[in-house]
Order: C-alpha cells, then sequence, then structure tokens
C-alpha cells in the first residue's frame, strides 16, 4: 500500500506541475496581457508602462518561476480589477462552487447508483426501461433549460423554492438538481453495465449457491465489486462540475468560482485566472487520487498496478 500510495502521489504531483505550466503559458499566449489590461483606446506608451509595471516584459520563464514561487508560498498576487488580494477573492466565490458540486454529486450519486442496481436487476424491465429514459434526457437536455423549467415550476408556480442568490441552503436546492442531472447519465450507466457484468461472474454464482440472502449478494458482493469504476468516474464528474458550474450558477445568480471566471476573462483579470484555473486542477488531481486511494481499498487487487 505504501508504494501505491507514493507512485499515486508523485504522479499527482506531475500533474498539477504539468497543468500550472499550461495554465499559466495559454493565459499569456493568448494575447498580450498588458494591452488587454489597458484596453482598447490605449496609447503604446501607456501599454508599455503597464507591460514595465507588472513585469510582462521580462521572458516567460521567469515570470513563470516567479509566478511558481509565489504560489507556493501561498501568495496568488491581486486582481488587477478587483484592487483585492486574489487569495481574499477566491475565498469569498470558492464556497459557493464547493457546496453546490458537493450537493450535486450527492443528487446525481443517489439517483444515480440505486436507479443502476435496479435496472440491472430488471434487464428489460420497466425499471430499466424508466433508467434508459431518464439517462437519455439527462444526456440531451441542456442545463440552462432543465434550470429554467425547474425555476418555472418550483419557483414560480409552486414557490415551494427559492430561484436566485445563496442566502440558505434552499437556494441550492435547483441548483444542484440541474448540476447533478449533468453527471446523473454516465453514473447510472456505468452503475448498470457494472452491476450486469459482476451479476454473471462466479463469486456471485458461488455465493448464490451458499444460500446467501439475494440483497446480502447484490450489496455486500456485487455493488462493492461494480461500483469500483463508478467512485473513479464520480471523482472526474465532481472536477468537471466544479469547472464547469459557469451556467448553473449563471442562471441562478450563484457568486461562485464558475462566474468568477467568466467574469475575470472579461476584464482580463489575469492574475484571477490563473489562480481558478490552477486551484481547479489541483481539486480535480486531488479528487483523483482520493478515488484511487478508496478503488484500492475497496479492490486490493489494484495496489498491484
Amino acid at each position: 500500500m505504501g508504494r501505491f500510495l507514493a507512485r499515486r502521489l508523485l504522479l499527482t504531483l506531475l500533474v498539477v506541475l504539468v497543468t500550472s505550466i499550461v495554465a499559466f503559458s495559454l493565459v499569456h499566449l493568448s494575447g498580450d496581457p498588458a494591452a488587454a489590461m489597458a484596453g482598447e483606446g490605449a496609447s503604446a506608451t501607456d501599454v508599455a508602462a503597464i507591460r514595465r509595471l507588472y513585469g510582462f516584459d521580462r521572458p516567460l520563464t521567469v515570470q513563470y518561476f516567479a509566478w511558481a514561487a509565489d504560489v507556493l508560498s501561498g501568495e496568488f498576487g491581486r486582481s488587477y480589477y478587483l484592487r483585492e488580494s486574489v487569495v481574499q477573492v477566491l475565498a469569498e466565490h470558492a464556497p459557493v462552487t464547493a457546496l453546490l458540486g458537493s450537493l450535486a454529486l450527492g443528487f446525481a450519486l443517489l439517483l444515480a447508483i440505486p436507479l443502476g442496481v435496479l435496472a440491472a436487476l430488471r434487464r428489460g424491465g420497466m425499471m430499466d426501461r424508466l433508467a434508459s429514459a431518464l439517462a437519455v434526457t439527462g444526456q440531451a437536455a441542456p442545463s440552462f433549460l432543465l434550470a429554467l423549467l425547474l425555476i418555472y415550476v418550483f419557483g414560480v408556480r409552486l414557490h415551494w423554492l427559492p430561484i436566485s442568490g445563496n442566502a440558505t441552503t434552499a437556494h441550492y436546492v435547483l441548483p444542484a438538481i440541474t448540476l447533478g442531472m449533468y453527471a446523473t447519465p454516465a453514473l447510472l450507466r456505468l452503475t448498470r453495465s457494472g452491476m450486469i457484468e459482476v451479476m454473471q461472474s462466479d463469486h456471485i454464482r458461488t455465493a448464490r449457491a451458499y444460500g446467501l440472502a439475494p440483497w446480502r449478494v447484490v450489496l455486500r458482493h456485487a455493488l462493492r465489486s461494480a461500483i469500483i469504476p463508478v467512485v473513479s468516474l464520480a471523482a472526474v464528474q465532481f472536477g468537471l462540475m466544479l469547472g464547469g458550474s459557469i451556467v448553473v450558477e449563471a442562471v441562478f445568480s450563484l457568486k461562485g468560482l464558475g462566474q468568477l471566471a467568466w467574469e475575470s476573462i472579461q476584464r482580463s483579470d489575469i492574475e484571477v485566472i490563473q489562480a481558478i484555473l490552477l486551484l481547479t486542477s489541483l481539486v480535480y488531481a486531488v479528487l483523483t487520487l482520493l478515488a484511487d486511494l478508496l478503488n484500492a481499498l475497496l479492490d486490493p487487487r489494484m495496489r498491484l498496478t
């Protein structure tokens, strides 16, 4: 287990390092940051002054190592537009996205895993058809369309839930359902296919031959094996939710990282953009690492890889 953990940690560090280089390069190679900050009507003298002020006239390698050194010390610079510390800006917006993503993933897992199991156990039946219809609908429906539909039904017509802001936990219900439906189809299909495959394996037939209760065979033996790829996919989906929640945050007026990223791109706020890209990739890498460790606990054979 120690060697497995060391290999995964090394791989995670390499992923974060490469991602930081890519994020820094993309932001700086997409255009002249000094010109973007100066605006369309700025003179060449003004652009040159901004370039010298913020150090954009230095070689990219020098800028990267200076930025990386600041990041390692916990300093992400200051927002050019908001005139605040980037750490402070992220601290104001990250909890919103983290809570939204957690609730959305929880909703997706609570919906996808039971439906996937029931669909696998009742192949061709009504539950299987219902699960397939839900998967197709969730995959095809755009997030903004589902968000508007939920707002109209539960907010405007029934007045059950608030439709904008993030003042209370109730404000996250509709956004979490909308974002959770994005991950549900893939999780449902993987659970169903995994259960179908596992239920036909030799150790399940052996468990049945020993006379174990059906629920015990399904939950303790079959689901434990089928859930392994679902855990990995859930980690990936959570990372995608954190990075791709901009539409949901915009519709429900949630001031999270997605909305902040969009506004920062419009403002050419480079320090904030770089910090969001790095933070999102770091969370993604850590989640993947945790998923690998959990899978190794569920299946000891993975520790040999």
